[in-house]
């Protein structure tokens, strides 16, 4: 008698781990692992959210037509290249299923997400991981990796967890670069906090190449992590294939109607994006002041890395943290063992962060 096993290939995937939420022995805990924004999502949008779930019964709209159409008036976008799905990590699957072969090659950094390999690999390619230059995407090592069994190039930007960038020009000379039968998929999912004038997210890009698409999400600025809201912005012919594969009704209607509500929100976005530059300046100054190396980031979070020098590693920084009910992402996963990353909170919760490291760094006897 056989066994029912998985294709080859499939066990080969280590599964994500996402941020943790709980720490043993405690009733509550301060999550800054997950980079969700502390300032949540935009009271229309949970008041969209909440009329929808009146008629749960009824199928949610497969097309989005409405949720296309929101987005394309926010953007000045063609909607008929929008395709929405379950948060990107959908989209970056579709891709992978729709332009994928067994042996086709997806390219990916060193420290990128860790979705891109485990997408690649479920469709029955390969990823192919190329190094970074000081934590950043480096346009020359993803050139040099390119070969004939290379289909995409998955290039988060902002990255994840580094958050570091390059600008839009590197951005340009690498799809100048790629042959046309390679594409260039844009991970955009924190574009909206970026404070920089040689950023950005792509768009512009998509419309004028055939082979580039930005992938967004609701989960970040918008704060509809719960709901699981991304969307694409791409070639017509990307777009047709990925309609082909997709689930007919992969995105709720609660969620549908809690994104263009949110979408629509500009004042709060805005207040978002403030308080996370605020934020974002405030922390690197404290902790460099403390003798934390601080990553250069301009997503909502910081890579923060620890020298490791009379016991002041990552890992004994992060049981000194839980220790005070507080909650980082480690990050050796992505191979960055030295590493924590902190999302942006609430002013009091950036505050016991600051406070416990100044007393972890000092050599506090006990948390």
């Amino acid at each position: 008698m056989g066994e029912i096993t998985p294709r080859d290939g499939i066990e080969g995937i280590t599964p994500y781990k996402a941020g943790e939420a709980k720490i043993a022995g405690r009733d509550t805990a301060i999550k800054l692992s997950a980079n969700e924004t502390p300032l949540g999502p935009s009271p229309e949008a949970r008041k969209a959210y909440l009329d929808a779930a009146q008629s749960m019964e009824i199928y949610p709209d497969g097309g989005y037509g409405g949720l296309r159409g929101a987005i394309a008036k926010r953007y000045g976008l063609d909607a008929s290249r929008i395709v929405c799905g379950n948060g990107s990590d959908e989209l970056f699957h579709l891709l992978a299923q729709a332009f994928l072969g067994k042996g086709d090659e997806a390219i990916h950094t060193e420290h990128g997400f860790a979705v891109y390999r485990i997408a690649t690999q479920a469709a029955g390619g390969v990823p192919v991981e190329v190094t970074e230059s000081g934590l950043t995407t480096d346009v020359d090592a993803i050139l040099g990796a390119v070969t004939d069994r290379t289909r995409m190039v998955f290039v988060a930007n902002p990255n994840n967890p580094t958050g570091t960038y390059i600008p839009i020009d590197e951005v340009k000379r690498l799809q100048a670069g790629l042959p046309g039968n390679v594409l260039l998929i844009m991970d955009a999912a924190y574009a909206e906090y970026v404070q920089r004038n040689d950023y950005e997210a792509g768009l512009e890009l998509v419309a004028t190449s055939p082979n580039v698409v930005m992938t967004r999400t609701f989960s970040k600025v918008h704060g509809l992590a719960a709901l699981r809201v991304g969307w694409l912005y791409g070639p017509e012919t990307v777009v047709d294939a990925m309609n082909r594969v997709r689930g007919p009704f992969n995105v709720s209607a609660p969620a549908q109607a809690a994104a263009m509500a949110a979408i629509e929100d500009t004042g709060h976005v805005a207040k978002s994006v403030a308080h996370n530059q605020e934020w974002l300046e405030k922390l690197t100054t404290q902790f460099t002041s403390i003798g934390i190396e601080v990553v250069p980031a301009v997503a909502n979070f910081l890579l923060l890395r620890f020298s490791g020098e009379n016991g002041k590693t990552a890992d004994a920084a992060d049981a000194f943290l839980r220790e005070r009910g507080l909650i980082l992402r480690g990050t050796a996963s992505y191979k960055l063992p030295d590493c924590l990353r902190m999302t942006i909170g609430l002013a009091e919760q950036n505050e016991l962060v600051v406070a416990a490291l100044t007393d972890f760094m000092a050599g506090s006897a006990s948390p």
